[in-house]
């Protein structure tokens, strides 16, 4: 069950950050998100449209990362947005992998020029990036192809930029910026019971009105908190492989093997997701979700679906 004092969402669960950023009502946000992150681009971006993910991955209960938006701007910029919670052995290798789908399926049939529209994949990152050489204070990091004897950039149409959370720790009266601002949001929200001062423009007036728990339907709510439950299952798991591994002493030739044992340990899980109501199990799992979600006020029609449970045996419980 959520903290009764939790009055935002956590975006860092699947749910929430597809409830901010994934949707096409709270389209605005992204595009102030992303605007605010690339400020200085020649033209501010005005309209997205979504695109289709499924092609650029395995399916999101199989991977501890959450790959939530892939969009195009009017511009033609491509977009890959993700909230990455647990670290991964070859994280960076995975982000250009994706970016390389993406700059595949612009290859149109028939004849083609080679022109690209630019792509930009940016990772929320959960964590610091490992055997990282950047400034402790440094949690933006923004990387092109660039030449490395002359650092002249070589080609600026693919952007990666990754932004290391846990080094943000300015607080509401240090913020300077959009950017610094939405920097806040993401890492506070959760703890958060109002709108803070700083906050003002309308597009976080927006935010809050998105992000507030209480104005979830009961099938949105039952669907977060299982959301957070897996959040805090994989948190769990990663903490503590984290832990005994420094108890070991697990010296740095080991960190192949203990970071595949944690998504091993995700893997798990988050198995235990949303589809859990719907998979086939044992009876009384069955039962307590259901028990569950009518107390919750859902629909029986949701509960139908979700637990495979027919009316009459929902109505008994």
């Amino acid at each position: 069950m959520l903290d009764q004092r939790e009055r935002y969402i956590n975006p860092y669960t699947d749910f929430g950050f597809k409830k901010l950023f994934g949707t096409a009502m709270n389209k605005d946000l992204l595009i102030s998100f992303l605007n605010a992150l690339l400020e200085g681009k020649e033209r501010p971006i005005t309209d997205i449209h979504y695109l289709n993910t499924e092609h650029l991955g395995e399916y999101a209960g199989s991977r501890s990362s959450v790959f939530d938006v892939y969009c195009q701007a009017d511009d033609g910029s491509h977009f890959i947005v993700e909230m990455q919670k647990g670290q991964q052995y070859y994280f960076k290798d995975r982000t250009v992998y994706y970016a390389a789908s993406v700059i595949r399926e612009q290859a149109p049939k028939g004849e083609w020029d080679h022109r690209l529209q630019d792509v930009y994949t940016v990772s929320i990152l959960n964590f610091t990036l490992p055997e990282s050489k950047f400034p402790d204070d440094s949690y933006r990091h923004e990387v092109v192809l660039m030449d490395k004897e002359y650092k002249e950039v070589f080609y600026d149409k693919l952007t990666f930029i990754y932004l290391e959370m846990p080094k943000f720790n300015k607080t509401e009266e240090e913020l300077s910026g959009l950017f610094e601002k939405w920097m806040f949001v993401l890492k506070n929200l959760y703890n958060l019971f109002e709108r803070p001062v700083a906050l003002q423009e309308r597009v976080f007036e927006n935010l809050f009105k998105a992000a507030e728990i209480a104005r979830f339907t009961p099938e949105e709510r039952w669907i977060y908190e299982e959301s957070v439950k897996r959040f805090r299952d994989n948190t769990n798991v990663a903490n503590f492989a984290v832990e005994e591994a420094e108890k070991k002493g697990i010296e740095k030739g080991m960190a192949k093997g203990m970071a595949k044992g944690i998504e091993k340990g995700m893997a798990k899980g988050l198995a235990k997701g949303i589809e859990k109501g719907k998979a086939e199990g044992k009876a009384e799992e069955k039962h307590e979700n259901a028990k569950k979600m009518k107390e919750l006020g859902a629909s029986i029609d949701f509960i139908m679906q979700v637990t495979g449970l027919n009316k009459e045996e929902i109505e008994k419980i």
